[in-house]
């Protein structure tokens, strides 16, 4: 399951305190992975930023409590606009790498 959170500026440092909490954990935000964004980065809002995780449902359910007070989850076609976009970059910079080292 695919989730975009929107985070405002002034709660970034407490959200990243979340995402980095027990790095060793079996089921921390390390281990699952996750990529974050500035808003205007990926040419969205300005003064928000982003974060994009990728996991199992139950996962999802705990991301959602742990984060409730610093983000709010984002649906629809603004969610999808975001997970494209980070995609595309990530894949950008994989093919630069590639054609680097290739």
């Amino acid at each position: 399951m695919d989730r975009v959170y929107e985070i405002a500026n002034e709660k970034k440092d407490e959200a990243k305190k979340i995402l980095e909490e027990d790095p060793y954990a079996e089921e921390s935000f390390a281990r699952v992975g996750y990529k974050i964004r500035d808003g205007k980065s990926i040419e969205e809002e300005s003064g928000k930023t982003y974060l994009y995780i990728s996991a199992s449902d139950d996962f999802i359910k705990k991301a959602d409590e742990k984060l409730k007070d610093v983000a709010e989850p984002v649906k629809g076609e603004k969610a999808d606009r975001v997970v494209k976009k980070i995609q595309e970059e990530e894949e950008s910079v994989g093919s630069g790498i590639a054609k680097f080292f290739g």
